[in-house]
């Protein structure tokens, strides 16, 4: 396993992040578990939850994460823990959004179910437009005072929420974030417009999510091909927007002798930007095809076919103005 520093922090986390969004709704406790000891085999040390994960029983991932913890042998030690919190938990009008009281709530009950004392990377899920920075910081300072989080990250933040943000923080002589949470894949692009300067700027590591947006470049047309089952009806509308490239990209695949899905993540791993991807698998099959992305090297003239396929962005202004 390869492993770098998030962020500017010193703390290093392996070049892949175990999501678990899929553990309680489409991934069974036990099938969880197993996938997570295999992670951890695998040297991954880092593992991303949210508070609302579980969806109609929110909080269930969490809890299922919990009870990995409390089977010991080290699980809890070796593992960098992130969640987040922004979704509303409950009917209260103080159960949702970043406010102090929401915070201190929020933060009690994640803790209570992942089974610790303690959050290493504690993240705000959405920007809230309406609680000002200086009483989100406030309430994270006690908390990182009561030793409850070590570290702040935050995900879905445009540019200039990252920099309102940071600038807070500096004023308080406080950490700040050190992690941005963004979709980016080869075919979301936007976070190179402002998203990606603004956290090279500032220091932060960047965790993309949907790595390969819903399965779109895991190999769909070929699985299509195949026999496989239809996408579901959101994957499969993008599918028909972006039917050639993503032809395209799997005849690149072919040519490579990489599995789509594995290149995907591998371009990924090849942005200076970028931490470590998020991967979701719902198996402990999908879990080694994810693994051997860390084993490919791509050359220039593979990135830049992977380029004139899904082009890019330059950082703003240039990319818009001159």
């Amino acid at each position: 396993m390869k492993y770098t520093h998030l962020g500017r922090s010193g703390v290093q986390v392996s070049r892949l992040c175990l999501g678990t969004m899929n553990f309680g709704p489409k991934t069974p406790e036990l099938d969880a578990h197993t996938i997570m000891d295999a992670a951890r085999e695998a040297g991954i040390n880092f593992f991303d939850t949210a508070n609302v994960y579980g969806w109609e029983n929110k909080g269930l991932t969490e809890e299922i994460v919990g009870r990995w913890f409390a089977r010991g042998g080290g699980r809890r030690e070796d593992t960098v823990i992130a969640t987040k919190l922004y979704g509303s938990m409950g009917p209260g009008p103080n159960d949702t959004f970043l406010s102090a009281l929401n915070i201190r709530q929020a933060l009690d009950a994640s803790l209570k179910r992942l089974q610790t004392d303690h959050i290493d990377l504690y993240q705000f899920h959405h920007v809230d437009r309406n609680t000002p920075w200086d009483e989100i910081w406030q309430a994270m300072e006690t908390a990182v005072a009561q030793g409850k989080v070590i570290y702040n990250g935050s995900s879905n933040f445009a540019g200039w929420h990252i920099a309102e943000a940071q600038e807070s923080a500096r004023r308080r002589r406080f950490n700040g974030l050190i992690s941005e949470q963004s979709i980016y894949n080869l075919l979301r692009r936007t976070v190179e417009l402002e998203v990606i300067p603004a956290v090279q700027k500032y220091g932060l590591g960047l965790i993309p999510w949907s790595p390969l947006q819903g399965g779109l470049l895991g190999g769909i047309l070929k699985a299509q091909n195949d026999g496989g089952r239809r996408a579901e009806e959101r994957v499969q509308n993008l599918l028909n927007k972006h039917r050639d490239q993503i032809q395209a990209y799997e005849d690149l695949a072919v040519q490579l002798q990489i599995e789509p899905g594995i290149l995907a993540l591998a371009w990924l791993l090849h942005q200076p930007a970028v931490s470590a991807p998020i991967i979701g698998p719902r198996t402990s099959g999908q879990l080694d095809d994810a693994l051997a992305s860390l084993d490919v090297e791509l050359d220039q003239d593979a990135l830049a076919k992977l380029e004139e396929i899904f082009p890019g962005h330059r950082p703003a202004p240039e990319d818009y103005a001159w």
